[in-house]
């Protein structure tokens, strides 16, 4: 089988660039060893923003480039992507209020005629916002958005595939030949394949997906952790905090799942890919970080579960790893069939990265392309309130309930009514596995979004495994292993 385009990563970047090249008509292959999103791309601090702090190491491109996408974005996929407010509480040991205002300031100008409110002091009347906290801390509020990062990854591949693309998952690239008309790439499902180009969207393997394909490069890549954990919730409301820390880093507390807080991120270096294991040194760490401004306390006991990914950064060479640039990099090797190597990179612009990345290979092959992306909506995205989508679907459905109805809405927008569709009465929603997940979800999933394994549908696709019992899951995975 012959392809113009093999990429090799189903994380963001690779599904994104699958959907731009699919899109400007190129032959696809993404292979993947894993799940989509099972790594990196699954243990984001899920956020579609900016990146305040990148401000201080002056990186003003990307901040720009990625607050232009956050608003594509909350546009492309309002099922999965929506607005949220963020309190700052000042610190004035840290850094100086003049210095904060006027980063704010900068960032609300760098993000354009954003539809998101702009930055602004803490008010008298923000005591919901200043309740959680200790003392009555001056601050500021700015505006982001949150993402559910793994599903994101998966409506980029939806919408690739939708346009031609194979994506294969659970494929391993074990060998890639360059010859004089293109690739042969040797692949573990048995199948030799040849394609014109190679994108190389391996992540934190990217060196060693380099390796395989014999290709020098002189690019360095850093392996930056960073874990999150997740606590019984500290605080109501929707909005998310930034903490300052004594050490210059910035912590997130974010609402997560309904009844849960997110806390994160770290930023420990590492030498091996798959060292994303949070430590009981960074769980101290995270729960001091949210213990110096809350007044609830909390202790790594009361951890319900936490992740870890590994960022691939490009190494410019700064010496603390949380000063090395989050920008990305694409290297092209044109010395025969074209490669291209992805290094860093981050959610929020991995469109963006996809749609250069297209043009670089694009060139390289001689084919002509366009951006694709930069208005179209994602699968399931085609909606004018997702809060409205779940009342309709409680409404037609009303054995979901409000709560289940609401989920479904915004984990697959307009697709939860093709979903829903043969189900006229609750008994054909089929076994409740617990935590609202049901039988027709759960083969939704397996059947339209590559889901292969228990874990892929509890905690990456439906993150229903926080919410239920371990015998539920159990249960589950029982009943998982069983279908054919």
């Amino acid at each position: 089988m012959s392809y113009d385009l093999l990429i090799i990563g189903g994380g963001i970047n690779g599904c994104a660039i699958a959907r731009e090249a699919a899109l400007n008509g190129l032959k696809v292959l993404l292979v993947e060893k894993d799940d989509l999103a099972s790594h990196t791309s699954s243990a984001s601090s899920k956020l579609i923003h900016g990146g305040l702090r990148y401000l201080e190491t002056y990186q003003f491109r990307l901040v720009h480039e990625a607050l232009e996408d956050r608003e594509r974005l909350l546009a492309a996929a309002p099922h999965l992507i929506r607005p949220m407010r963020f309190v700052l509480p000042h610190a004035h040991d840290v850094r100086p209020w003049w210095m904060v205002r006027v980063g704010l300031w900068l960032y609300d100008l760098l993000g354009g005629q954003s539809s998101l409110p702009r930055s602004r002091g803490l008010r008298a009347a923000d005591a919901d916002y200043v309740a959680p906290l200790k003392g009555a801390p001056r601050g500021f509020v700015y505006s982001d958005a949150w993402v559910d990062d793994a599903r994101l990854t998966v409506a980029n591949a939806l919408d690739a595939a939708a346009n031609g693309a194979e994506i294969a998952t659970r494929v391993e690239m074990l060998e890639a030949v360059r010859e004089a008309e293109g690739w042969r790439v040797r692949l573990s499902d048995g199948r030799s394949v040849r394609a014109r180009a190679v994108v190389n969207a391996g992540g934190p393997w990217v060196r060693g997906v380099l390796d395989r394909t014999g290709v020098a490069s002189g690019s360095g890549v850093r392996l930056v952790r960073g874990s999150h954990v997740v606590v019984p919730k500290l605080f109501e409301g929707d909005h998310a905090y930034i903490l300052q820390q004594p050490d210059r880093r910035i912590v997130f507390a974010i609402p997560y799942e309904g009844e849960f807080t997110e806390i994160g991120t770290t930023d420990v270096p590492v030498d091996d890919p798959a060292d994303a294991v949070c430590s009981q040194e960074e769980k101290a760490y995270l729960c001091g970080a949210v213990n110096r401004y809350f007044s609830r306390q909390v202790s790594p006991a009361a951890i319900v579960s936490c992740w870890s990914g590994v960022r691939p950064l490009f190494d410019d060479g700064a010496a603390a790893a949380q000063a090395v640039t989050r920008d990305y990099v694409l290297e092209l090797d044109d010395g025969g069939p074209p490669l291209l190597s992805v290094f860093g990179g981050k959610i929020t612009t991995a469109r963006a990265l996809a749609e250069e990345a297209v043009a670089k290979i694009g060139g390289a092959m001689g084919v002509e392309v366009q951006p694709r992306t930069r208005a179209r909506v994602f699968p399931g995205g085609a909606i004018a309130d997702v809060g409205r989508l779940g009342e309709e679907l409680a409404q037609r459905w009303p054995f979901l309930g409000k709560a289940r109805a609401a989920r479904l809405a915004h984990a697959y927008g307009s697709a939860a009514r093709e979903m829903l569709k043969p189900v006229q009465e609750a008994s054909d929603l089929g076994q409740d596995f617990g935590a609202g997940l049901s039988e027709v979800e759960a083969r939704w999933l397996r059947a339209h979004e590559w889901a292969r394994t228990p874990e892929d549908v509890l905690w990456r696709r439906s993150k229903r495994g926080l919410h239920m019992l371990p015998e539920e899951q159990a249960r589950f995975a029982t009943w998982w292993s069983e279908l054919r």
